[in-house]
């Protein structure tokens, strides 16, 4: 199909699936059980961290880290006492143990007692269609805290050549405006232009299926070539084909 044809055809993809009943089954629920800004965004940046399995899985165990936060994610992120974090070692989702999970707890307290919050600090290093070095410095911010270097692995570097699908997603959820019912858009000094698309897997075989992407590799370069194949079909909302391309692999297996 031609690119009007292709464009028509991923519109009417996301009509489809950018719809609430989406939420069901995306890890996206969980920040949508807060209504405090910070709970939203740190429910979401916990959320989208151990998003990568299977999804019951995912949900599951997001739901237990809002828990083990006592369901007031902000407060005990600022409020805690070291004792407090004792509950959180048995903590696993795969690879990110208790370990990781208190790392990024005394991380996020950092971020928001020095930087003034996640939305400050990705918007200080924001580019009109980037915030891949936006990621970069939030990375590098978070782990001035002393932590294990193993825990660095669960916070993705686009300037090493990596897709960073997990905070890709997070950051479409906190940027792209609440018109559905399913992205948050709570962020507002940032725009929809400058996100980039969710690469894994599934978006990654569908992109390269409909001719969006040529590179073999789920890599930063793949993203690169797949942000500018959508930003010329809407380059004020590019990240809405996120919904198309998942859709379309993982419901509909194309």
């Amino acid at each position: 199909m031609n690119q009007s044809e292709l464009k028509d055809f991923l519109d009417a993809k996301v009509q489809q699936y950018n719809k609430p009943d989406f939420i069901d089954s995306d890890p996206i629920q969980i920040p949508h059980l807060f209504s405090k800004k910070e709970d939203i965004e740190i429910a979401g940046f916990l959320s989208a961290t151990i998003a990568w399995g299977n999804r019951k899985s995912i949900i599951k165990n997001a739901h237990r880290m809002m828990e083990l936060l006592d369901n007031s994610p902000f407060d005990f992120i600022m409020n805690h006492q070291e004792s407090d974090l004792e509950k959180l070692e048995p903590f696993v989702h795969r690879t990110f143990n208790g370990t990781d999970f208190i790392t990024f707890i005394k991380g996020l307290q950092h971020i928001y007692t020095k930087y003034e919050g996640l939305e400050q600090i990705f918007a200080k290093h924001a580019k009109k269609d980037s915030l891949q070095e936006s990621i970069h410095h939030f990375k590098r911010a978070f782990f001035e805290i002393k932590h294990l270097q193993r825990t660095q692995k669960h916070i993705s570097d686009p300037l090493k050549n990596s897709a960073a699908k997990r905070i890709n997603m997070f950051l479409r959820w906190m940027v792209r405006p609440n018109t559905t019912n399913v992205d948050l858009g709570i962020w507002t000094s940032l725009t929809p232009a400058m996100l980039s698309c969710p690469l894994d897997v599934h978006s990654g075989n569908v992109a390269r299926k409909l001719g969006l992407l040529t590179r073999k590799q789920n890599d930063g370069k793949a993203l690169a070539e797949l942000d500018t194949a959508l930003r010329q079909l809407d380059p004020l909302d590019p990240t809405k084909y996120d919904f198309a391309l998942f859709g379309l692999g993982v419901f509909e297996k194309f």
